[in-house]
């Protein structure tokens, strides 16, 4: 039996020891310049080096889209998807040209990045992804950056508050020089190294007071100085800060900048030591790596005029204390309304000036919206319920229409332009006119159900319903309707009524499908489809060369059968003045496969296919009497039919055996009541 010693051990022996110092390295100053020369990257900027890491999981290009890139990263890689970002390519490369853009220092690296958008629509993740990205980046060799602390006489070592870059300590009338030593040798790729900013001013009184001890020697001064790697972390407060705006009475600045810390001014004798003050505000902390602001439109006045000086001077300013530079990522995030504020505030008109706004709206391709869900929805996560096939989807597509805009194009309604935007084809319409589409709307994604809301009645219909084994799509559109009631996010009852017509047109188009997908499970036959396929293609040939078809049990030859062709060429509505062509057609693809050496088969034109797989469930749905499944009187031979037709359902599209019935169910009222109308 293993004990704890044991397991421990077994633990120990994986360690790898070596790995951990050459990662916690330490050294002189001197041996950090030639580290530098050696790997420059060592000495980028805060932008560079997030730049670099997102550049570091690679990009592909968006399938059928060549102008659009999606960066790895943000399919969140290392982290098995857990916060990847679905959709949004757009965005997301706005928002990696801008970090490319203050990487190669045009001017953006002096700017507040804003996100903006409507609540749940991914601001804070991308953030989130950006922070433990820095924190993983910086345990890597490509990633590595140092910081530096002072020796003491004791030989305990006073590392610098804000984790300074070593480099800074060379004075500035040396620096042009010792930069073009480092530099030189370097290819065009990567970034030079330049010396800009001063240290924070605890090091620079340690530095002056050891360049009066040495006689003005700086170079005599750095030999007290020791070199480290640092890990930029959140938790630990390195590299990485967090600022989210509280009551105005219980915050001010100086959670920002840093305090001074009272109980050592009797020690040191006065406020404005630096000994006597702690650099722990979260521009402080934040230096090196990253700030993100949350909700930082509704930060007080006072924080905004630190805010305006970190972006555009890259300073802060502590209290006691000049003007202290800093090397951060500035990102904030705001919804619509405050933005708003923001640009009818005219005392705010510095920091619009000085804000790069990147829209992150909602998803408005059903297929991204579907993913966001089934990360919350897979089978892992929801054990004991079965969830039924386009339960999600549904409920994807209702929250999809909310968000977009009406279509200006005549006869277009809003469920086809989701198709389109989901990459579906329909006639009439090229790439061209669909890029065409969303240049017309002006707020598309910006409003509309948040994913959020989804999620909650999703939760609530998995829960409420405890007498089924499954969860369908009906169970999840009552709930998204019954919630609309007391949503507090939707500003009229205009708009809510809207939305529950959404609903209904959803329903609509659900019903359409399970039809379809029902009458595929009846007329899954393989034999009886080949054997209705050989029929049309015999009576086709015949049609198209003039010629008379031999009936297979009379022997005698006949016309080709009109009535057999019209009916299966019907269900795909080929006009009768064009089914000539269509024959045409389906003969000419026959031929180009028999001169290739292959043979045909109905599964390789799947509008053939469609149009025989509804006819034949035409001639069996009778024989199967489907309709009977309402009434709940089935005889043997009947209820066999439907077990068959059930098994399919399950084994081909993932129904359950409730959920199996269930739909065979509906789809039986639906013919009934047909059924009913024709009667």
């Amino acid at each position: 039996m293993t004990n704890g010693h044991t397991l421990l051990d077994q633990f120990s022996l994986k360690q790898n020891k070596e790995q951990f110092r050459h990662s916690h390295w330490q050294g002189a100053f001197a041996e950090y310049l030639d580290l530098v020369k050696a790997t420059p990257a060592i000495a980028r900027t805060s932008y560079q080096r997030l730049y670099d890491m997102i550049l570091a999981d690679g990009h592909y290009t968006v399938e059928g889209k060549k102008d659009q890139v999606r960066y790895r990263f943000f399919d969140d890689p290392h982290n098995d998807g857990e916060d990847a970002i679905f959709g949004l390519t757009r965005t997301l490369m706005e928002l990696v040209n801008v970090f490319r853009s203050a990487a190669l220092k045009y001017g953006t690296e002096r700017r507040v990045l804003l996100l903006h958008g409507p609540v749940g629509s991914s601001k804070s993740t991308i953030a989130r992804l950006l922070k433990r990205g820095l924190e993983r980046y910086s345990r890597t060799d490509e990633g590595a950056l140092y910081t530096f602390g002072w020796k003491e006489d004791d030989g305990s070592i006073t590392w610098d508050p804000m984790n300074c870059e070593p480099l800074l300590l060379i004075p500035v009338e040396a620096r042009a020089e010792i930069a073009a030593k480092l530099n030189e040798g370097r290819t065009e790729h990567g970034y030079d190294i330049e010396i800009e900013g001063q240290v924070c001013p605890l090091s620079r009184w340690y530095f002056q007071q050891r360049l009066e001890q040495f006689d003005g020697d700086w170079t005599k001064v750095l030999e007290t100085v020791v070199c480290k790697r640092v890990f930029l972390s959140e938790q630990d407060r390195v590299g990485i800060g967090t600022f989210q705006p509280k009551d105005e009475k219980n915050q001010d600045s100086t959670e920002l900048t840093g305090d001074i810390n009272y109980r050592k001014i009797a020690e040191f004798g006065t406020d404005s030591d630096p000994r006597a003050f702690n650099f722990d505000g979260e521009f402080n902390v934040s230096n090196r790596g990253m700030i993100e602001f949350i909700e930082v439109l509704k930060l007080d006045v006072a924080f905004l005029y630190d805010l305006l000086g970190a972006s555009q001077e890259h300073k802060i300013k502590p209290k006691k204390f000049a003007q202290t530079d800093i090397d951060t990522v500035i990102i904030g995030h705001t919804n619509e309304p405050e933005y708003r504020k923001l640009q009818s505030n005219e005392f705010m008109e510095a920091l619009r000036d000085r804000t790069i706004k990147i829209d992150v709206p909602y998803v408005t391709t059903l297929k991204d919206e579907v993913k966001i869900y089934n990360k919350s929805y897979s089978p892992k996560r929801v054990r004991g319920k079965h969830i039924a096939p386009h339960t999600i989807e549904v409920a994807a597509m209702w929250a999809i229409l909310t968000r977009l805009e009406q279509p200006k194009h005549h006869g277009l309604t809003l469920m086809q332009k989701l198709k389109l935007y989901n990459g579906k084809t329909l006639p009439g319409f090229t790439a061209e006119n669909i890029k065409q589409l969303k240049k017309e709307t002006k707020h598309e994604g910006l409003g509309g159900i948040s994913p959020r809301y989804v999620q909650d009645k999703l939760s609530n219909a998995l829960v409420v319903n405890t007498q089924s084994t499954s969860l369908n799509p009906f169970m999840v559109l009552n709930e998204l309707e019954s919630g609309l009631r007391h949503h507090s996010l939707i500003g009229s009852e205009d708009t809510r009524e809207h939305y529950r017509q959404l609903i209904s047109i959803v329903k609509d188009e659900y019903t359409d499908v399970v039809k379809n997908e029902v009458q595929r499970a009846i007329a899954a036959d393989e034999d009886a489809l080949t054997r209705l396929c050989s029929n049309y293609i015999d009576n086709v040939k015949a049609y198209t060369q003039h010629e008379k078809v031999k009936n297979r049990f009379t022997g005698d030859d006949e016309q080709p059968d009109e009535r057999l062709m019209r009916s299966i060429e019907e269900k795909i509505d080929i006009h009768d003045s064009r089914k000539d062509d269509f024959r045409r057609e389906i003969m000419n693809y026959i031929g180009a496969l028999a001169i290739d050496g292959k043979t045909f088969n109905y599964k390789t034109n799947e509008r053939l296919q469609k149009a025989l797989e509804m006819k034949l469930f035409e001639d069996q749905k009778d024989s199967i009497k489907l309709t009977s499944l309402v009434s709940q009187v089935i005889d043997k031979e009947t209820q066999a039919k439907i077990d068959i037709v059930k098994e399919r359902l399950i084994r081909t599209y993932g129904y359950n055996e409730e959920s199996a019935t269930d739909v065979l169910q509906y789809v039986a009222s639906i013919f009934a009541r047909g059924d009913t109308k024709e009667a």
